[in-house]
């Protein structure tokens, strides 16, 4: 199998799809995107600050614009939100433009990261310490299916190779 242009990383926040993403796509010589940039830059405005001005339903609909502008990017790590592939086609559109891989993690894994950050991610500043572990469980448990229909999962809990050495492995089979 033969790479393709544009590679994009899906998981749950905390996963890692922006640290992975930038070692991936320097080890194989690609550039990198982080859609919620994309997205920041095409709103003017950081995305806490989106959210509180227009409301989940417009953040999303712009998601996906962004997103779909990411056709004219060629050769290319594209880390996205951990919420694009749940809503609207976006999980299918992904899989028809490009390699979509799925940074597993579980939730135990999730919280230990997504604990130091809390303060820094609104969504999670409104979980409150004791509620991040019942927060993560359950947006995980509702976004799996969407993570899942992925080409290939890369289970961070198991897996021993780097993200680069696992996506040369899933080329050659």
């Amino acid at each position: 199998m033969e790479l393709t242009s544009r590679i994009y990383l899906v998981g749950f926040m905390g996963s890692g799809k922006t640290h992975s993403g930038k070692a991936l796509a320097l080890a194989i010589g690609y550039a990198f995107a982080d859609l919620d940039d994309l997205i920041v830059q095409a709103a003017g405005c950081s995305i806490p600050a989106l959210f509180a001005s227009k409301g989940e339903p417009f953040f999303r609909a712009l998601e996906k614009e962004v997103l779909e502008q990411t056709i004219q990017l060629d050769r290319y790590v594209i880390a996205c939100g951990g919420g694009t592939p749940c809503f609207f086609d976006n999980m299918q559109w992904i899989n028809a433009q490009g390699i979509s891989m799925y940074l597993k993690a579980s939730a135990d894994l999730l919280v230990a990261r997504l604990l130091p950050e809390q303060n820094h991610r609104p969504v999670l500043q409104q979980a409150g310490p004791l509620g991040l572990e019942a927060f993560v469980r359950q947006k995980l448990a509702e976004r799996q299916r969407f993570y899942e229909q992925a080409r290939w999962i890369y289970d961070q809990d198991r897996e021993t190779d780097s993200l680069a050495t696992f996506l040369q492995k899933q080329l050659t089979v």
